[in-house]
Order: C-alpha cells, then sequence, then structure tokens
C-alpha cells in the first residue's frame, strides 16, 4: 500500500475516533455528574447539569468540559468552517467550565456577573453543535448522489440538530420567564432538557464518527 493511502487511513481513523471521544463525553455528562453525585455525596437531581460544578462531582464536570474544549479543538473537518466552527465550540467548552454558573440566592455579584458569562458561553456552545448537527453533517458532494445510508445519517442529525434546538429554546424560556417560585422548578427541567440537549449532541457525533450508522 502507497504510504500517501497508509497517512490518507490513518488520519480518517483518527477524525473518527475523535468524533466518538466527542459523542461518547456528550452522552456520558449527565450520567456521570448525577449518578456520581447520588453515590458519593447526597441523592437527588441538582437544578442544572452546570450547578454540579458546586458538588462533589465539581471536578468531573470541568474535567469532561475541558476534555470536549481539547477534542474540539483537535478537530478539523472538510473545510475552513468546520474549523472555525469546531474552535469556537472548544473555547465556549472551556469557558463553560471555567467561568461557572451562579451558585444561587447567596451569589455575590462578582458570582452572579461570572454566570452571566457561563450562561453567553453555554448558549454559544450549544449554537455552535447546533449547527454543526444541521448544516456541517448534512453536506453532500453535490457532484455524487448521496447513498441511502448518507440519506439515513442526514435525518438522524436532523433530528438531533431541532432536538437540541427545541431544549436550547425551552431552557431559556425556563430560565428568563419561569418565575423562582413556581412549582415546575421542583421538576429540576433544567437538567432534564440540558440532558436531553447532550444526548442529541452526543448522539449526533457518534453517527458522524461512523460508530452508528457506519457508511
Amino acid at each position: 500500500m502507497p504510504a500517501e493511502s497508509k497517512t490518507s487511513d490513518s488520519l480518517v481513523l483518527s477524525y473518527l475516533l475523535l468524533r466518538k471521544a466527542i459523542g461518547v463525553l456528550g452522552i456520558a455528562l449527565p450520567f456521570l455528574v448525577a449518578i456520581g453525585k447520588a453515590a458519593l455525596e447526597s441523592p437527588g437531581l441538582l437544578s442544572s447539569i452546570s450547578s454540579y460544578y458546586y458538588s462533589v462531582m465539581g471536578d468531573v464536570f470541568v474535567g469532561c468540559l475541558c476534555a470536549t474544549g481539547v477534542f474540539m479543538w483537535s478537530y478539523r473537518g472538510y473545510e475552513l468552517k468546520d474549523v472555525i466552527a469546531a474552535q469556537i465550540a472548544a473555547y465556549c467548552a472551556v469557558g463553560i467550565a471555567l467561568f461557572p454558573t451562579s451558585p444561587g440566592a447567596d451569589a455575590t455579584a462578582q458570582q452572579i456577573f461570572i454566570g452571566y458569562a457561563h450562561i453567553i458561553f453555554a448558549i454559544i456552545f450549544f449554537s455552535t453543535l447546533i449547527y454543526f448537527a444541521l448544516v456541517l453533517f448534512r453536506k453532500t458532494n453535490p457532484n455524487v448522489p448521496p447513498t441511502p445510508e448518507k440519506l439515513m445519517r442526514n435525518r438522524v442529525y436532523t433530528v438531533c440538530g431541532y432536538t437540541m434546538l427545541a431544549a436550547l429554546i425551552l431552557i431559556a424560556l425556563v430560565l428568563f420567564f419561569v418565575p423562582d417560585n413556581s412549582s415546575l422548578l421542583a421538576l429540576n427541567p433544567v437538567f432534564w432538557l440540558e440532558a436531553v440537549l447532550l444526548e442529541a449532541f452526543g448522539i449526533s457525533w457518534l453517527v458522524k464518527g461512523e460508530a452508528i450508522l457506519k457508511a
């Protein structure tokens, strides 16, 4: 086998592995923090996945996001748009980790400011993930008819993308329009919506990494 072909195959495998790693981290994060906190600290869910920063699972939360950031930074895709989107997501993933959500009612002015930065990083991060699923992952070569497998993968990307978009909109509605004394908050809607968003994100990257629906 020519050296060029071996190099190309190696790069393809590396990118597939990178996509799978990103997908696994996205899927695993809600389970890791929720189960870990219940087992090591106390039962019960927190109001959001970001709130686990202040629990015994804080290091795991930060570690998963920083690892996602590193993997995103290493991702190159096919075009410049892929690189730019991945680098934006990388910066924002690390930003989410380093600028934690506000700890609650007793937060200082500085913690509240940092909490707003956390929200901004999260919105940009999730918006970039939606862009990957709905735009970048669904691209096809206009000169080559898409295979049935590619069409199936595109349907999965579409479902994942719109699921993430719907979850992100609902999270914003809960955060900014649901009163603090609402009984709805007892159900931890932000946690569940973030979990759905992350599962859809993870599935889309596992499909892109050919862990699911291989070409």
